[in-house]
């Protein structure tokens, strides 16, 4: 069969053989032991319900193997054979380019170059899927191969509840993943819902299609580090930023050191994602040992070298041998997946990768307190550096929210905050979100390497003419992402998708997106899809991240990102997701984003100006709500340029009154 033809037969009339478990792959490690029996039993009537009865015998006894041996139900046998990586959008079958071009964007987050665990549809984070299980994703691809312009796709958690009849204007897909009600959402729930294959964890762009790879994160970090490094007054050059994780997202951090112009050291336990982001150019230097980390740091220093070393191995080892080396850290901070600290998300120091997969598995609980143990030592650690200088900030991770909850010594003398501030809190909220500008990104449907540097030319040129005219209070982030694009090409940051990722306000979103329409109509590139990270301006309520500089109280609120959703979605959005749960772990926030297809047409140029323009703006005027200073200028400004704007403005009040 082609490739198209099996994309539109979905689940096979007849069963394919079963494929071997593949060693070299990296995969999801086993999840705990949470079902009862009759749970189980659930569990496997859950899975059964998409296939035939008469393939149930056969099918019975593997699913309930795979849900033993993974702690889930992955139905490996469905796997395609064919290559996973997003194609152009012409190879795809289908009856609607917008529905092709989600197909493009799925396969994509499943590539194996991009995805953390491709197997087990995995995108990143440990537990980001995209899917459930290969059953969703056969029947999500076949409706997207069956569907017009008048339908939408619904999707529950990664499972496809079918077409449904709509209009063109419409939203193609909406998405939801993990959408419990709220006294369901500790961890344990999110474990026994996800066994069942009743709900997952979407992450933030892992179940909403647009993830490209570190690239998507690459970008946000760079701005992070070289304003980490303004924060305290210090040049990049020569000096040190030590932090941990090289996974999906994580694995950003030492390209981003390297651009910022710093000394990376990023630790791994991890030694297939170690070897794959080495291979891939994302880090330049791996070494084993804390001796020879210690000689490569000074060797480094004294050069002042631009240089992102991996330490294979524990973090905390790192972290306890610089401080007895006198090694001074200007910056640190950690992006282990600590929304996820029970489930592969932060390992152990004193346990190898290897005996800690083991007995998160086999012995839960004595893998929990190995965790805490862990990172009681670390936060000691990091407070040793901090009284001698170093800066550090939580990287949204819930770091410092599970380190507290471990009871390790990361409270403020209030006993109420944190010692350490969140980045968002510090440096992006006031310095960029404040501001409208957050991560905006693009990719090129057509997978021509020619039509990305196109873009990059013209988002450049959009810049640069806005800078010549904009107010002083945003001239350093107009000025960051210009430097930044245009070292784009020669950084490599492409993995997976032809995509590019900057920051930009509703501004600048608006701008490049009508000039990309434009390009699209006279025929010099073709379709591009529209995105963003949900950790951006608007789209997610995250109290310890994207939220954190809400002062307020309305921090725990999720109003903004359910309407940020709502909006999107009868203002031209071509799919839109919300989900429970995203970088800071499930029950923590509330996240959302879209997608949008660029087709040359005067359609997408009024549907791209009422979109973007609400998505970013929508956020802006809770910020300055929440009596944000920044805020309040770019909202007014937004006031001025739009007439049919009208923002509810705060009134300050005198704190000599109160």
């Amino acid at each position: 069969m082609t490739f198209q033809e099996q994309i539109q037969q979905g689940i096979p009339a007849q069963l394919p053989s079963r494929v071997p478990y593949d060693l070299a792959i990296n995969h999801a490690p086993k999840r705990k032991e949470i079902l009862s029996v009759e749970e189980k039993k659930l569990a496997l009537r859950n899975a059964l319900r998409y296939f035939e009865a008469k393939h149930h015998t056969e099918l019975l006894a593997e699913f309930k193997e795979e849900l033993e041996k993974y702690g889930r139900i992955y139905m490996y046998r469905f796997r395609p054979d064919y290559k996973m990586y997003a194609r152009p959008i012409d190879e795809y079958p289908g009856k609607s380019a917008q529905a092709k071009a989600i197909m493009l964007m799925i396969q994509n987050n499943l590539d194996y170059a991009v995805a953390q665990h491709p197997h087990e549809l995995i995108t990143y984070g440990g537990n980001g899927a995209v899917f459930q299980n290969w059953a969703q994703y056969l029947l999500t691809m076949q409706y997207l191969s069956e569907m017009t312009d008048e339908q939408t796709l619904t999707m529950y958690s990664g499972h496809p509840m079918g077409l449904f009849p709509s209009h063109k204007e419409a939203p193609r897909v909406v998405v939801t993943n993990g959408m419990v009600i709220p006294n369901y959402s500790k961890p344990d729930d999110w474990e026994k819902m996800n066994a069942l294959g009743v709900s997952q964890y979407g992450q933030m762009t892992a179940g909403s299609y647009m993830y490209i790879g570190p690239q998507g994160i690459v970008h946000g970090t760079t701005i992070t580090v070289l304003n980490g490094f303004r924060k305290i007054n210090k040049s990049p050059e020569g000096n040190l930023f030590v932090t941990s994780g090289l996974g999906g997202m994580s694995g950003a951090q030492p390209k981003a050191g390297n651009i910022a112009g710093c000394i990376t050291v990023c630790a791994e336990v991890n030694a297939k994602i170690t070897k794959i982001r080495h291979e891939q150019g994302w880090i330049n230097e791996v070494v084993t040992s804390v001796e020879e980390l210690v000689a490569r740091i000074h060797s480094a220093k004294a050069k002042k070298e631009v240089v992102s070393i991996a330490y294979l191995g524990n973090v905390v080892e790192v972290w306890e041998a610089l401080d007895e080396a006198n090694i001074t850290i200007d910056l640190g901070s950690d992006q282990t997946s600590l929304h996820n600290p029970w489930a592969g998300g932060y390992y152990p120091v004193g346990t190898s990768f290897e005996e800690a997969n083991k007995m998160m598995a086999n012995n839960p609980d004595l893998f929990r307190e190995k965790v805490q143990e862990s990172l009681r030592r670390h936060a000691d650690a990091i407070n040793k550096h901090a009284a001698k200088g170093t800066y550090f900030f939580d990287y949204g991770n819930a770091f410092l929210l599970e380190a507290s909850r471990a009871g390790a010594n990361v409270m403020a003398d209030n006993n109420i905050d944190f010692k350490y501030p969140s980045y968002v809190q510090d440096i992006m909220g006031p310095m960029c979100f404040d501001y409208g500008f957050g991560p905006f990104r693009w990719v090129c449907t057509s997978g021509k390497p020619e039509d990305l540097v196109k873009t990059d030319a013209i988002a450049t040129l959009v810049l640069e003419e806005l800078a010549q005219t904009a107010p002083i209070e945003i001239q350093q982030q107009l000025q960051d992402n210009i430097k930044w694009i245009k070292g784009a090409q020669e950084n490599k940051l492409v993995v997976g998708s032809q995509a590019r990722i900057l920051y930009a306000d509703a501004e600048g979103r608006v701008k490049i997106a009508e000039a990309f329409n434009q390009a699209i109509a006279k025929g010099d590139i073709g379709f591009v899809v529209l995105g963003r990270d949900h950790h951006d301006v608007s789209g997610t309520d995250s109290p310890y991240r994207e939220t954190s500089n809400i002062y307020d109280g309305s921090r725990f609120t999720a109003d903004m990102a359910i309407q940020n959703v709502i909006g999107d979605s009868f203002r031209g959005a071509t799919w839109v997701s919300i989900h429970n749960g995203g970088g800071v772990g499930w029950g923590e926030v509330i996240n959302g984003g879209f997608g949008m297809v660029l087709d040359g047409s005067k359609e997408a140029s009024k549907r791209l100006a009422s979109m973007l323009f609400w998505d970013v703006n929508n956020g802006i005027s809770r910020r300055s709500w929440a009596r944000n200073e920044g805020a309040i200028f770019t909202i007014k400004r937004a006031m001025e340029t739009e007439p049919l704007l009208k923002v509810t403005l705060p009134n300050l009040v005198d704190e000599n009154l109160l």
